[in-house]
């Protein structure tokens, strides 16, 4: 299915961060360009992201799918390097996505995180470059113990940890969900998680459903819709109305062995 005999990239300063994006969410769609402040919430992402001192280049990468096309006519637009790939094959989405800019490094970030903090980024890089590692992160999905809010998720790879990874995995859900197959092998993969002292981890900041959206616009609001605050000003906010984590708190996360029903073989796309 894929080429593994060709030579694995070498691992090189260029750091790429990579944004998933799709129009198709299955809980809420179209929810990418859905308005924050009269900014599309891929925009936030962006414009958040770019902020990071250590990332070399932004890209975006969305499926092949027409209801797609006009995700690339936004970052045609905005002069945003975009890469079309598989829809149900992310992980080969950010392979190919890799290559085609040159990346030794990956970051990969989603668009439904409007509030991705630019500092987190850079002290995942940090970490990443301290430690020497091929995988580093902030968070790991469900069933799994996290201290940053979700929303904040930051996950680093060098491609030829990901080309391995690309090579090997064979489930649906370590495809979907791009990353499982390294963490969930320790034996081959040299791995940091970095937690925060204090467990934040049960707040949700990410937009899968109306409530999350409504949450995340009552923020972005209360901040002033400017995008240059840190996700540490969100915490200050949250303890002084504590009401507005209430918004979106049954939202349930999806957990790591979760696929999209629509992407399995043989169903009707």
């Amino acid at each position: 299915m894929h080429d593994c005999e060709s030579e694995p990239s070498h691992l090189s300063e260029n750091i790429v961060a990579v944004v998933q994006a799709r129009m198709g969410s299955s809980r809420l769609p179209g929810k990418v360009l859905e308005n924050i402040c009269d900014r599309p919430m891929l925009e936030w992402v962006i414009q958040r992201a770019k902020k990071s001192t250590r990332i070399s280049q932004l890209v975006v990468a969305t499926t092949a799918k027409d209801e797609d096309d006009i995700l690339e006519k936004y970052c045609r637009l905005h002069a945003i390097p975009i890469f079309r790939g598989s829809s149900a094959d992310v992980l080969d989405r950010y392979v190919q996505a890799g290559r085609k800019f040159y990346a030794g490094v990956i970051v990969r970030l989603t668009a439904d995180c409007p509030f991705i903090d630019p500092e987190l980024i850079d002290q995942t890089l940090a970490v990443f470059f301290q430690t020497g590692v091929d995988f580093a992160a902030n968070r790991l999905p469900p069933p799994y113990v996290r201290t940053f809010p979700i929303g904040l998720d930051v996950e680093v790879v060098s491609m030829p940890a990901l080309e391995k990874a690309w090579c090997e995995s064979k489930a649906l859900f370590e495809r979907e969900h791009v990353m499982p197959y390294i963490y969930q092998h320790p034996d081959l993969f040299k791995i940091k998680i970095i937690n925060h002292e204090v467990d934040y981890g049960t707040y949700r900041w990410t937009v899968d459903t109306r409530e999350d959206l409504e949450f995340i616009r009552s923020v972005a609001v209360l901040l002033g819709c400017r995008m240059d605050f840190s996700w540490l000003d969100i915490i200050k906010l949250l303890k002084k109305h504590p009401e507005l984590a209430k918004m979106n708190v049954q939202v349930k996360p999806k957990s790591l062995m979760d696929v999209d029903e629509r992407e399995k073989p043989g169903r009707e796309r």
